[in-house]
């Protein structure tokens, strides 16, 4: 009996043992984690990526953001006995999605499940790919277009359930908040319509205006008493260029001086006569008679007037002072002195050409056009001209073109005015002018500058929210300014213009890598 009251205590002690190794046992079986069949506890752990609910996948509807590497290299998502690895293939051919399907482990035929995959991009709208069976692979019905930076989520049916994944991947994006962009100088352009305009390139040479050429001659013959201006001088309208003496001026200048004093005496003989005949003291004819010689000395003084007008002297001037054969030569119009052909004491003839004056507020460029470009070149045409050795640019239009080409060269030449009040361009200079050919409204362009090589791409960066992705482009016509955008980019988005490479140099900083 008091064997029995002994074992009590001890059978006690193993009945409630076992039953705490049962609960153990019962506790480690409901947190094992499910398995692929292909991969270790271990290893699954590792390689998962959970997101900050940390939910799993399942039929409910939850959505799971974990994966590991998979047998082809890509993503792989596990839920209960479904596994799908999600990969992009792009060796030899335009990038698409390839999906791989495991059931435990195992594949599974492309066919067993239907998928849809939807990425969210920065300033674009959601993208739905779908697929189809293709060999032991499905297939995405779409480019899946670089870079490749996106939020995806995935569905997948199999065995009337929905499973549910989604991952992240950043490629070529970078934060730049305002403040840094003001300290390194990013410029910010919106894309849209724009003009673009097909130009023709061609060489040529300022010369003067044609039309802006003055040939002063004396007019009188004469001997130079005084040269005043020289060759390269600028001079205004009316500016005395030289003084001669000239006999023939004197002449005119004294008949003049006779026709005032002989008009004077004609009208005060005229108004006596006028006054006896109406107090009927001389006869009429006498009246007529002082009339007429009146007339007569005003039309003499007129012509003698005129005489001196036509030579540019003022008749009633004193500008000759006590020498009437002072005769001062003046500019005909502003400008440029660009020819002098009198010397001091020199014997001058009327129609001796002693000053060319060119006014060079306007100048012309004459363009070489070659044969093929002929047919491109018009009347009214818009052209930028720029100087070879110099930054010095102008903007003018075609106002002539030789009917002819050169017997030699065959070139033709064309002729663009410019303006030229500040004196920039002088005749002599070699330029390049730049005719605009076409004008073509485009729905989308950006800026030249925009443009930056990234990754052996093509790239602007666009600008969303404190971000800059590249965004690759497929780009038409160029004028040099704008650049039509045919693919890539959208009117209305914003992206960096000026010191864009600025942006470049950034991603550089960070290691954007292009992400397969």
């Amino acid at each position: 009996m008091e064997n029995k009251k002994r074992l009590i205590p001890i059978i006690a002690v193993i009945a409630i043992g076992i039953a705490l190794g049962g609960l153990i046992l019962t506790l480690d079986k409901t947190a094992q984690p499910t398995s692929t069949g292909s991969e270790t506890d271990a290893g699954a752990e590792a390689a998962d990526v959970e997101d900050s609910a940390d939910k799993r996948g399942s039929s409910k509807g939850d959505t799971d953001s974990r994966y590991r590497a998979g047998p082809k290299g890509g993503k792989l998502f596990t839920t209960d006995e479904l596994g799908l690895e999600v990969t992009i293939f792009e060796k030899g051919v335009p990038p698409r999605f390839r999906l791989y399907l495991y059931e435990n482990g195992k594949p599974l035929p492309p066919s067993a499940a239907k998928v849809t995959v939807t990425l969210s991009r920065l300033g674009a709208p959601a993208q739905v790919y779908k697929f189809k069976p293709e060999v032991d692979y499905l297939v995405g019905d779409q480019i899946v277009e670089e870079p490749h930076s996106f939020d995806a989520a995935i569905a997948a049916e199999w065995k009337g359930k929905t499973f549910h994944w989604k991952y992240s991947q950043v490629e070529a994006r970078v934060e730049m908040p305002d403040e840094m962009l003001k300290s390194i100088g990013v410029e910010i352009l919106t894309a849209g319509p724009a003009i673009i305009k097909q130009t023709l390139k061609l060489p040529g040479e300022i010369i003067f205006n044609e039309h802006a050429i003055v040939q002063v001659v004396p007019r009188l013959p004469g001997i130079v008493t005084s040269v005043e201006r020289h060759h390269g001088q600028q001079v205004k309208k009316g500016d005395v260029l030289a003084v001669i003496e000239s006999q023939a001026l004197a002449e005119l200048r004294s008949q003049y001086r006779v026709a005032r004093k002989r008009l004077a005496l004609a009208r005060t003989t005229y108004e006596r006569e006028k006054r006896l005949w109406e107090e009927k003291i001389s006869a009429k004819q006498d009246y007529l008679m002082a009339q007429t010689l009146w007339n007569e000395a005003e039309i003499a003084l007129d012509l003698a007037s005129v005489k001196l007008a036509a030579l540019g002297v003022q008749p009633e001037s004193d500008s000759y002072g006590s020498t009437l054969a002072r005769y001062e030569i003046r500019a005909p119009i502003s400008g440029l002195v660009i020819e002098k052909s009198i010397a001091l004491g020199q014997t001058l003839k009327e129609d001796s050409n002693i000053f060319t004056i060119a006014d060079v507020s306007t100048v012309w460029t004459a363009i070489t056009v070659y044969p093929r470009d002929v047919a491109a070149v018009k009347v009214g045409q818009k052209a930028i001209v720029k100087a070879t050795a110099s930054d010095i640019k102008g903007q003018g239009a075609v106002t002539f073109i030789t009917a002819l080409v050169g017997g030699q060269t065959r070139n033709a030449t064309a002729r663009i005015e410019l303006e030229n009040k500040d004196g920039k361009w002088r005749p002599g200079m070699f330029v390049n002018a730049e005719l605009v050919t076409e004008e073509i409204q485009v729905p989308v362009a950006v800026s030249i500058t925009a443009i930056q090589t990234f990754n052996e791409w093509t790239v602007v960066f666009g600008r969303y929210g404190q971000y800059f992705e590249a965004r690759l482009l497929e780009l038409g016509r160029s004028d040099g300014n704008m650049v039509e955008v045919l693919e890539g980019f959208r009117a209305g988005e914003q992206y960096a213009g000026g010191n864009s490479f600025a942006i470049k140099a950034e991603l550089g900083k960070s290691g954007a890598t292009h992400d397969h």
